[in-house]
């Protein structure tokens, strides 16, 4: 049976990652420090592991115990606004963290290793976001992602190691963890609605985003490895249109039934529009489109929420600089 390893398989898009993994027929195992997962989003077929891709000697343990076929390397701190502000805790997550699964992946001779970066490698590029677009990121977040593609090619170079690069953007879904304050817009507006409180809006609010519900990403991301012309590529995948911020707070605000009131913020250092052209990816998966509407969308992940009810928003207990922290962020 093929065995997969899925990193941050107790997380939002790894848990959706899993399941398809299963119905796929592939014996899984996760490994997820619960730090922005939850236990209960595992499915039950998997064999769950409780730990940190930083803990170099777990993982090292992990594969001498299993010989992963494919690994899935979907754990970090995805907080891109954040970043800067814990630039240490990043690189130590988002940056070594990788570099400990790849190193495990070169001795055990994984077939290939399935990596989810982000577009922030991006930065505020040419429109629409495009794989050859040469990568200029501007916050720590998108720096950790983009060094570790730069170490997959290398390492595929070097030692053979095969990879496939996924670029998702504003993923949204069941599963999300809607009490992170940091970040998923879509699970903290619906977070603040069920809580009785105004919708956070960083500046004017008219930044575009083509958000991406969550069964036009996972599915590809699981089995990409049966598709050979993808190997040692990057990919772009997510939904084709973009959004601003005001729109799609007047949508989450239907699709939940609750009339809601927008609390303008001052503006964060972030990409004021940001959207990408899918076209590789449509032509080497053979995906003509993404089916999701956002209102659908939407509306599936509002039952959902209504489902589970809100959660508690958490405060990140080690802020490495205060320096123009925004105040919200700053506060309890």
């Amino acid at each position: 049976m093929t065995k997969s390893l899925v990193t941050g398989g107790a997380g939002f898009i790894g848990a959706h990652v899993v399941k398809e993994l299963l119905s796929m027929g592939h014996s899984v195992v996760v490994l997820d420090d619960l730090s922005g997962g939850f236990k209960d989003n595992v499915d039950s077929r998997a064999v769950f592991i409780e730990g940190s891709i930083t803990d170099h000697v777990l993982v090292e343990k992990l594969f001498q115990d299993h010989q992963f076929d494919y690994v899935y390397h979907l754990a970090a701190y995805a907080a891109e606004g954040l970043s800067h502000f814990i630039r240490r805790f990043n690189y130590n997550n988002n940056l070594i963290g990788s570099i400990n699964i790849i190193n495990e992946c070169v001795k055990s001779k994984v077939k290939c290793l399935v990596f989810t970066s982000s577009i922030a490698v991006y930065g505020a590029g040419q429109l629409p976001l495009r794989e050859d677009t040469i990568p200029q990121p501007e916050d720590p977040y998108g720096v950790a992602k983009l060094a570790v593609e730069m170490d997959l090619k290398a390492c595929h170079e070097m030692f053979g190691l095969n990879y496939i690069v996924f670029r998702p953007h504003n993923v949204y879904g069941e599963y999300q963890n809607i009490g992170d304050r940091y970040r998923n817009v879509v699970g903290i507006f619906m977070n603040q609605l069920l809580q009785g409180k105004p919708l956070s809006v960083f500046g004017d609010g008219q930044q575009t985003r083509a958000f991406s519900y969550i069964t036009d990403v996972a599915p590809h991301i699981a089995r990409s490895v049966e598709i050979k012309e993808a190997y040692n590529e990057v990919f772009n995948i997510g939904a084709d249109k973009d959004y601003s911020v005001n729109e799609l707070a007047t949508t989450v605000m239907r699709v939940m039934g609750i009339n809601g009131e927008l609390q303008y913020l001052p503006a964060r250092n972030e990409v004021l529009h940001a959207y990408s052209d899918h076209s590789k990816m449509h032509r080497v998966f053979g995906v003509n489109k993404y089916d999701i509407s956002l209102e659908e969308g939407l509306t599936k992940m509002a039952e959902w929420v209504k489902e589970v009810g809100s959660r508690s928003s958490s405060k990140f207990e080690n802020i490495e600089i205060l320096e123009k922290l925004p105040p919200s962020w700053a506060g309890e």
